[in-house]
């Protein structure tokens, strides 16, 4: 039964389960305590956050566990605007970042800032010249994504950054979809702030991350707390912080083979799907995007119905976007691409995924997607 979801949540690493389960016995104690359980739990800790930060291109005082990766959304962009407000209240996103972006720019903008959101191309990706002209004497900070989660495309973050430090403006950069996928260096980004997420690579659920580059102006907006270095609040979960770590550390040793091995497979699925079915769009960039995702459209079938119906064929995919699969809403992706939303599939692939897996898709979409319209013809007559 091929589970094709990856990007909502891969399953646990082997590397993750057996660290998770060793630190449940030796990192159960409070890390900020001074007896030997604390000191023991506190040197796990340590371990977890030198580790990551080091694969991400950070310094280990930089980098803070939250509880998710839409946690170190809000929190890293707060603290930007906060930190920056003296030279203004103005944020710039692009019109697809993630859900977590855009209601911490609603959250903005009811408080009084201004938001400014960049459109992209009919591929997802942003223009360098109007991201950069969307920049004023009062942008506190930008927005942008290293890469799309429901469409894969990959943005030009290194151009984008260069021409927010030439002004003086720090980027944050999303970096969900991509780390453990494609290198995510913060320096290489040039990313003043960085978000992830663990279970997007192999990790527990409940461990985000967040980067905050040495001498950037951040400020906490939350009452003040002695863990995290005071910019999250609350115990951190650390079994899942050791294992997020060695989940991650595995996902990058094996990332070159995973990408060689995955990425003819989305390339088939992208070019048989349009000989298999009519009237259907595979979106994102052909060439700027993540190796293992694709998502194409189908005309005249409903998403969800789609979905369900695969579903039942034992197959997992999403549609629409990542975090409002469940409303009737169409993608605020897709529309901003100006792409078809109708009928939208999304598959990812992961470790377990294989060649087999892939075939059985290509056999049974166009089955249940010709199924589908047919149903609905009949139902419209």
């Amino acid at each position: 039964m091929p589970y094709l979801d990856h990007a909502s949540a891969a399953p646990l690493h082997p590397a993750a389960q057996a660290v998770l389960l060793a630190a449940y016995d030796e990192g159960w104690a409070d890390p900020s305590r001074l007896h030997r359980e604390g000191r023991r739990a506190r040197a796990l800790l340590d371990a977890a956050r030198e580790q990551v930060a080091g694969l991400l291109g950070a310094r280990p005082d930089e980098l803070t566990f939250t509880s998710s990766g839409t946690t170190a959304i809000h929190i890293g962009l707060a603290g930007l605007l906060a930190g920056r407000a003296r030279a203004g209240r103005h944020l710039v996103v692009s019109a697809v970042e993630h859900s977590a972006v855009l209601a911490s720019a609603d959250v903005h903008e009811a408080a009084g800032g201004t938001v400014a959101r960049v459109g992209v191309d009919r591929a997802g990706s942003v223009d360098l010249a109007e991201m950069a002209a969307a920049v004023t004497p009062a942008t506190a900070a930008v927005s942008l994504q290293h890469a799309n989660h429901e469409v894969g495309t990959v943005q030009p973050v290194a151009d984008v950054a260069q021409a927010c430090a030439a002004v003086g403006v720090p980027l944050h950069v999303d970096a969900a979809q991509s780390v453990g996928r494609i290198p995510v260096d913060v320096g290489t980004l040039g990313a003043s702030v960085l978000t992830a997420s663990a279970h997007k690579w192999g990790g527990p659920p409940g461990v985000g991350v967040l980067v905050v580059r040495k001498g950037v102006r951040w400020r906490s907006t939350a009452p003040a707390d002695e863990r995290e270095a005071g910019r999250a609040a609350g115990y951190v979960d650390l079994p899942a912080v050791a294992a997020a770590a060695a989940a991650l550390d595995a996902v990058l040793r094996e990332s070159a083979t995973e990408v060689t091995r995955l990425a003819p497979l989305v390339d088939r699925i992208r070019a048989e799907i349009p000989r298999r079915i009519s009237d259907v769009e595979v979106v994102g960039d052909p060439m700027h995007r993540l190796p293992h995702l694709v998502t194409f459209s189908c005309l005249y079938v409903d998403g969800e119905a789609l979905v369900t119906e695969l579903d039942r064929r034992g197959i997992s995919v999403s549609s629409g976007s990542s975090c409002t699969s469940s409303t009737l809403a169409p993608s605020h992706v897709l529309e901003a691409m100006g792409v078809l939303t109708h009928g939208n599939v999304r598959v990812s692939l992961g470790r377990g995924t294989t060649a087999a897996d892939v075939e059985e898709l290509l056999d049974v979409v166009p089955d249940v997607v010709g199924a589908l319209r047919q149903s609905a013809a009949v139902e419209g007559r």
